[in-house]
């Protein structure tokens, strides 16, 4: 039986000290109370571009989901892709919050895959690919607009439109649409870029990115 990664049990002790000792009341209260956080972020599984550091978040001020790509899959009771779809629900109809980010990034390697299967090793089960088919209409229209632009140019353009396509499906859930609607609830996009440590945030009105 393989032992627990001894890397990760020096750094548990590290945060025990450092940081959940000097800050136990607020554990306890977390722990007492519940969570409350304003903001959900709906990001990448990358290793790289983690929201809690990015934003320098406390516990319990953000409730994340994260997974291949930052994507949302539309609005469907039919049995699928209800992982991120339960913790839209929970955050919206239980936690209330006011902001909700979905959080792209630079070398995104599901976005990879979007463009050429052969990105990543996969399975005959193909879950990458089969995941990553909810970008093959802006995939489409990105090789289309762009086709002599360079392979990461095209990259980063499929990026930001899988950011905006997320968004698009967002508002088919009919409780974030009337949360939205009533100005209970406001969606935003995020394009983080692992190289240079911008952040650029879309302006819904010109539909566009701007570094911050």
């Amino acid at each position: 039986m393989s032992s627990f990664p001894e890397k990760l049990t020096d750094r548990f002790r590290r945060f025990k000290h450092r940081h959940f000792v000097p800050n136990a009341d607020q554990y306890e209260e977390l722990a007492t109370y519940g969570q409350d956080p304003e903001v959900m972020i709906i990001s990448c599984c990358d290793s790289r571009v983690d929201p809690e550091t990015i934003f320098t978040a406390m516990p319990g001020e953000m409730f994340v989901v994260r997974n291949v790509a930052n994507l949302v899959p539309p609005y469907e009771t039919g049995g699928k892709y209800h992982g991120v779809s339960t913790a839209i629900e929970f955050a919206v109809m239980n936690l209330r919050v006011k902001h909700l980010i979905v959080m792209g990034h630079s070398g995104c390697g599901g976005i990879k895959a979007a463009l050429d299967q052969s990105a990543a090793i996969q399975t005959e089960a193909m879950f990458i690919s089969r995941w990553m088919s909810m970008l093959d209409e802006a995939r489409l229209r990105v090789v289309s607009a762009h086709q002599m632009a360079p392979a990461a140019e095209k990259l980063k353009y499929l990026e930001l439109e899988g950011i905006k396509n997320s968004i698009k499906n967002l508002r088919t859930f009919p409780f974030v649409k009337k949360e939205e609607d009533k100005g209970r609830l406001s969606l935003h996009g995020a394009y983080f870029d692992i190289a240079t440590g911008t952040l650029s945030v879309l302006n819904h009105s010109r539909g566009e990115f701007f570094a911050l």
